[in-house]
Order: structure tokens, then sequence, then C-alpha cells
């Protein structure tokens, strides 16, 4: 493992073969954020929908060679020594998107009403898109080789499990398909269900 410069750097990761791309992750986070209308583009993760069977979320690494503090011209993001989590100096910020294009991770962008950088500040330590995944896909993670690791095992695993669906098409043998869609269509209500109990609080 790296070691780190941060006394305790932790940020979300994503197991992509969980992933579902059901984005309950991105109405949390704007729940939690105070957001009206829990907008997923003013989400500070934001998930991928590539295909069906690979989706995955994104959201800030509070990277320790942080290339959107170096590149932000207005020296509007600031990263705290301790955590490497990033505060944005809003006053400061020109939405110039500089420091979204730096980031190797995507894991920052741009407010769609105010126009100035966010991302994730971790929610104090308890990270309500990790809590209310349905799938479970999202985890506290406390370095890269940990991320990317679950990445590649989940690209591991996409041949397979194409090879899975195809055969499950090809032979019309829709009950284990409906059996699992089920489960997570119940997972899927539990979660926003206790997402609308939060906001109506």
């Amino acid at each position: 493992m790296t070691p780190t410069k941060f006394e305790s750097r932790k940020f979300v990761s994503v197991d992509p073969s969980k992933c579902t791309g059901c984005g309950i992750c991105e109405y949390a986070c704007t729940l939690e954020k105070g957001e009206a209308g829990c907008n997923p583009i003013k989400s500070r993760i934001r998930v991928v929908r590539m295909t069906p069977l690979f989706n995955f979320a994104l959201a800030c690494r509070f990277c320790e060679d942080a290339k959107c503090v170096a590149a932000c011209p207005e020296k509007a993001l600031v990263q705290s020594e301790k955590t490497g989590i990033l505060t944005v100096i809003e006053k400061k910020c020109k939405g110039c998107d500089w420091c979204i294009q730096a980031c190797p991770h995507g894991g920052i962008t741009l407010h769609p009403e105010k126009g100035v950088a966010i991302a994730c500040d971790f929610c104090s330590g308890e990270p309500k898109c990790v809590e209310f995944c349905p799938e479970e896909a999202l985890e506290v993670v406390s370095n890269d080789e940990e991320a990317e690791e679950r990445f590649s095992h989940a690209l591991e695993k996409l041949p397979m499990e194409i090879e899975r669906l195809t055969n499950a098409v090809k032979n019309k043998d829709w009950k284990p398909l409906l059996a699992e869609a089920e489960k997570r269509s119940i997972k899927v209500t539990e979660k926003l269900e206790a997402l609308n109990k939060k906001a109506t609080k």
C-alpha cells in the first residue's frame, strides 16, 4: 500500500460489478446537501451509465497530488492537510472549469445554478451515498490501490456476466432474471422509502 501524506485519507469507491446505475446515491447526496428537488445534476457523486451491465459512480478521491487544486487560477480550492478533503471558496470560484479538466477521476463538477465547483465533502465522515446504496456497491476506502482493484475485478467478471445473460436470453430462461430484477426492485424501494422519511423530517 502506498503511504499517504494525509493523516486520515478516506474516500468513496464503487464496485461496478454491483452498481446498477439506479442513481439513488445522487439523490441521497443532493438531499443531504439541502438541494431543492433532489436534482441529481447537483450531486457531488455522479453515476456513469455505460451499458446495462457496466455502470459506476464517481466522486472526489481527495488526491494527494490534487491536480484540480494546482489547476485553479483563482486559488478557490483548498485541501485539508489532515484528510485531503476539498473546500471550494465560492467567492473566489469563477466557474472556469479548469479543475474539472485537470481531474483524472471525474470527481469534481460545476453546480448548474451557482456556476461554482462542487466536490464530495465526505458528509462529516458518514457518506450518505454509501448508506443508501441498495446494492452496497459503494464503500469507503483509504487508498487508490483499493479503488483500482475493485474496478479491475469488475472488468474481469464482465465477459462471464455477458455470457450468462446471453445464454439466458437465447434459452428464454426468464425466471432467474426476473427474480434478480424483483430483488433489486425491493432494495431500491426500501432505500427510497428511507430517503423519503429523511426528507420529511
